[in-house]
């Protein structure tokens, strides 16, 4: 283990991210004193179109999450006030589901606008409430001294086959802003009938796999 890695396991760890959410999971490994959030400034992502496989889906969403902690660190380089960092951390989560031809469907968070209610509506029609889907989340951290570890976490959600609470939860508007329409630590656990996996990599940050990595670094 190299000195400069020793030296920053006391400084602070960036998390490149809006979700509060995340940020919520992160402070139960990492004392909140030590977590600073700054999110990307480029809200521009590589989209999901044309991949055929799970694989390549979490090749892009490790992309993705790279992405976004170049971006975090490159604001990070440009302002000193932040002091000692010890590393940026940033994630991304998608909800996988499928079609009736098997194929996997990439389900991001809903439009930002009128339609999201539809949208939904047509995802738990179509395929949240028809088979299993997975939640998919590819984690990135980048220390100071310059290593990196890239993780995807894949947890396997399965929802009872009733419509019935559909609309009630469309009422709700949990559902804006959430990776496939629904949040697993709210009011979208109605559906939840079985979890393999990690239930926090649902909400958006694997806990046990995020806190091997930054044991492994030295970050905690």
């Amino acid at each position: 283990m190299s000195d400069s890695l020793t030296e920053t396991a006391g400084g602070r760890i960036i998390l490149g991210s809006r979700s509060p959410r995340r940020y919520e999971l992160l402070s139960l490994l990492v004392d909140r004193e030590r977590i600073v959030v700054c999110p990307p400034l480029n809200a521009c992502e590589a989209g999901f179109e044309g991949l055929q496989t799970s694989a390549d889906i979490s090749d892009r969403l490790v992309q993705i999450a790279r992405a976004k902690n170049t971006d975090v660190a490159a604001q990070v380089k440009s302002d000193g006030a932040l002091g000692q960092i010890s590393a940026v951390l940033t994630a991304d989560t998608v909800i996988v589901a499928r079609d009736e031809n098997n194929a996997p469907v990439v389900l991001g968070q809903p439009p930002d606008d009128d339609s999201w209610r539809d949208v939904v509506r047509e995802w738990f029609k179509r395929y949240l409430l028809r088979r299993p889907h997975f939640a998919l989340s590819a984690v990135c951290i980048h220390t100071s001294s310059g290593r990196m570890l890239e993780q995807v976490t894949r947890t396997e959600v399965s929802f009872r086959p009733d419509s019935h609470w559909v609309e009630w939860y469309l009422q709700t508007e949990e559902p804006c802003g959430k990776a496939g329409g629904y949040a697993l630590q709210g009011a979208g656990s109605l559906f939840v009938d079985l979890i393999h996996g990690s239930p926090s990599n649902v909400v958006g940050l694997p806990l046990r796999e995020t806190g091997d990595m930054l044991r492994e670094l030295r970050l905690v």
